[in-house]
Order: structure tokens, then sequence, then C-alpha cells
């Protein structure tokens, strides 16, 4: 499965199966968290068979069933480190659909169990990501029209067309898509986060698909 076909298949899943991750699946996974722990500087972890966080009356308000794996997105404290998480929690996610797995990002509701994951004096936890074997496979969100994110000031090409088409495709917090991406000449897009909870995290998660869109185009952020 590409990473194209990936976010196309990739819908939100709040309940999941007894099958535990593990074997290659496991392997792959924790690499690729290692990966973008590595490239992103941020402390990513990875937590599975752990049933506690998500068996309270938290989880049981946002619809979750038999979470038992879930990814920790925490990092340094800075004014970057939500659209950071945004981007590479989404990159896991994606790797996760190819692998065969569902997810769900989730914000607040799940609890905080003592020990099972770090977060240093000088680290935020932003946010987790439920992950395992889906008892479906979700469904599509609703979508705003291409003409109320994009903007342009140029002439518009066609891998900025496909770029905001995969950024629709983007989970946003409460499917609220409150983001913009304008392009500013041949080169440049301006993305920017609108206001409302996460939408930090959301512009870091639509950029990521953006650039998987625009595919080998040479294009800058600003």
């Amino acid at each position: 499965m590409e990473l194209t076909e990936a976010i196309l298949a990739r819908h939100s899943v709040r309940s999941y199966t007894d099958q535990k991750i593990e074997g290659a699946v496991r392997e792959k996974l924790q690499l690729m968290v290692d990966q973008c722990c590595r490239e992103s500087g941020l402390h990513l972890q990875l937590v599975l068979d752990e049933p506690r966080a998500f068996s309270g009356r938290l989880a049981r308000y946002g619809q979750f069933k038999n979470v038992r794996n879930y990814l920790v997105l925490a990092g340094k404290k800075s004014p970057s480190l939500e659209e950071a998480c945004g981007y590479y929690g989404e990159k896991i996610v994606l790797y996760a659909q190819q692998l065969g797995l569902n997810t769900c990002w989730v914000g607040l509701t799940y609890s905080k169990i003592p020990g099972v994951f770090d977060v240093g004096v000088d680290e935020k936890l932003v946010l987790v990501i439920s992950i395992g074997y889906g008892q479906d496979q979700g469904k599509p969100h609703k979508s705003k029209k291409s003409t109320e994110v994009a903007h342009s000031k140029v002439q518009v090409p066609g891998w900025f067309r496909s770029g905001v088409d995969y950024a629709l495709l983007a989970p946003t917090a409460t499917n609220q898509q409150k983001f913009s991406l304008t392009l500013l000449d041949q080169h440049t897009v301006r993305a920017r986060a609108g206001l409302g909870f996460f939408s930090k995290v959301d512009l870091g998660i639509v950029k990521y698909h953006f650039e998987i869109g625009a595919g080998n185009a040479d294009f800058r952020w600003v």
C-alpha cells in the first residue's frame, strides 16, 4: 500500500479487537517510532498491552472500546512542539495503516497512568494516538471545499491542487479543518493554523498530507 492509498483508506477507529500487535508488525512499528524520534527530537513512546488509559469514564465518553495500545506524543516545550507532534504522529499513523492497523487521534478522553511512560520536567505531553486492529475500518469525514482553505497569488500548478486535495483528507480535531494554504509564488507555500483546540497539531498533520499530495514538487514552507 502506497502512502497515497493509506491516506484514502485511513479513517478514525475507536473500537478494537483483542488481536495483539506482535511479531513483524510490532517490530516495524517500533522502528518507525524510533526513526521519527531521531528525525524530530520528539519523545515518542509506543505503549502496548496497557488497557488502563482507556478504561475509565473519559474513554467511555469518547466512545473508545478495547484500546490496549497507544502512541504517546511528547517533547521538549517549544513553540513548534504541537506542529511537530502532528507531523510525525501522522507519519506513524499512515505507516500503521500500511501495516494493517487502525488508529485514532486522542486529545483529552484518556487517563494518564503513572509509570507507563515518561515525560521529563522540560517536556510536555501533547496527546496520544490509539492503535490496534479495528473492529471496522471507520468512515470518511465530511470535508470542506478546496476554495475554503486554499488561496493563490499566482497561477495554480497541479502539484498545489493535489497537495490541497490530500490536505483535506487529513484528520483534524472535531473535523474542524481550521487551516489555510496559500501559494505565494511557484515555489512557496504558506500554511497557517486557525483558532481552535489542537489547531497547531492539525497543521502538522495537514502539512504532511500536503507534501504527500504534492509529490516531488520543488517548494518550501513559510
